[in-house]
């Protein structure tokens, strides 16, 4: 027996080590790929383009005609000429700003002048980031029925933005 048990250990120690087998794991990743991909949410992003005052650049006069303000106070959106002052004051509603009534001011003020593309958002210094955004989209465009459905128009696409005076009426 005991030469049997010694010829059972000397063919252990010369066994060759098992081969790894990668087969079913790359079948293993390739339907986990699959899955991810087939399940991943491709977002869309959009970036706008702001162009924001360089520092230490010098305010350079204006051309002659209107010059659009929108000022963002706490209490209040006010819609201003930067030449003649103050052209409208829609106050807070219940809900918060009134973005509905400045959409209306402002579809009025195109119609005036719907060659212009430009408009600056002045902003007090703790203006909240959503705010911003949601002036914005509404100083942009404006959704509008053309009979079969909605459509998105233009109304003043190129904003700049800056820093609101500190009073309550518009700096010149």
């Amino acid at each position: 027996m005991r030469r049997s048990y010694q010829v059972r250990k000397l063919l252990r120690h010369q066994r060759k080590p098992a081969g790894l087998m990668l087969v079913s794991m790359i079948d293993i990743f390739t339907v986990l790929v699959t899955f991810l991909l087939m399940t991943a949410v491709f977002s869309h992003t959009v970036i706008l383009q702001l162009r924001l005052p360089a520092p230490q650049s010098r305010l350079r006069e204006p051309p002659p005609g209107l010059v659009l303000e929108v000022l963002v106070r706490k209490s209040l959106l006010e819609v201003a000429d930067r030449n003649s002052g103050p052209l409208a004051t829609l106050p807070n509603t219940a809900q918060g700003y009134d973005y509905a009534g400045l959409t209306r001011y402002l579809e009025q003020v195109k119609a005036r002048f719907p060659k212009m593309t430009q408009a600056s958002i002045l902003l007090e210094p703790d203006t909240p980031y959503d705010t911003l955004v949601h002036v914005m989209d509404h100083v942009r465009a404006f959704t509008a029925n053309d009979g079969l459905g909605t459509v998105q128009a233009e109304l003043f696409p190129d904003i700049s933005v800056g820093d609101a005076p500190l009073s309550g009426r518009v700096a010149r």
